[in-house]
């Protein structure tokens, strides 16, 4: 549960901490490692963001030079790039509540797409959602 819960506000640090301190425990592992593959994802998106808003308000500072005539503003994307960290922000806030309810109460239960390859590494081999 704690990998999920501090998750939130200390981002990979928590779920890594859990994991390495506890890899015995195949339940413990299976949740720290979704929890880090989790932060693992919202940090490069992140940084893909931050590096599109980059690209795209320098490049769009120059092109206003020629005579295409008026395109969006700076402060459109600025507001992208601000809803695309707190969109991001509110996901990891959910999923990191909702699993951690779930994993205090003992279920395996996983995130979609990477609660397979959690399983693999942990080398949990229980029934989940039906799939061994």
């Amino acid at each position: 549960m704690l990998a999920h819960v501090l998750m939130i506000f200390s981002w990979f640090w928590a779920p890594l901490i859990v994991y390495f301190s506890n890899r015995d425990s195949r339940f413990v592992a299976f949740h720290a490692l979704q929890a880090l593959y989790w932060q693992i994802i919202v940090l490069c998106g992140w940084f893909l963001s931050f590096i599109a808003f980059i690209v795209v308000t320098t490049t769009m500072g120059f092109a206003s030079v020629g005579a295409h005539g008026p395109g969006p503003t700076a402060t459109a994307f600025l507001l992208l790039f601000l809803l695309v960290f707190m969109g991001g922000w509110a996901l990891n806030l959910v999923l990191g509540i909702l699993f951690g309810i779930k994993a205090s109460h003992g279920e395996w239960s996983r995130y979609p797409l990477l609660g397979r390859l959690a399983l693999r590494r942990a080398k949990a081999r229980t029934q989940v959602d039906g799939v061994v």
